[in-house]
């Protein structure tokens, strides 16, 4: 893509997966996308260091939700959260070095 951001589509574990990201990044900072299962897999395999989260007060009544089976991740990150007028709500997890 301009700017040089290239994307690479790959069927492995979150481990393999920000292996292979990593080798092709030359060990640079790595940005995973994705639903909330693609997040959660590497949330639960311990694999991110920070997280940038949107909320936004819709309810849609179906679909993934992105927590369930993290119980507990909050003693591993530092949690902060700003509102904004619009009422979206910014969180960021940063790990801790727990």
């Amino acid at each position: 893509m301009e700017g040089g951001t290239t994307f690479h589509f790959i069927d492995a574990s979150p481990t393999e997966a920000l292996e292979t990201a990593r080798e092709a990044a030359d060990d640079q900072d790595v940005r995973i996308g994705g639903g909330p299962t693609i997040i959660r897999d590497f949330l639960a395999a311990g694999l991110v260091d920070y997280m940038h989260t949107v909320v936004v007060p819709i309810l849609l009544g179906r679909g993934v939700r992105l927590w369930d089976g993290l119980e507990g991740l909050e003693q591993d990150y530092k949690v902060e959260a700003t509102s904004s007028p619009t009422g979206v709500t910014h969180v960021t997890f940063t790990r801790t070095g727990t």
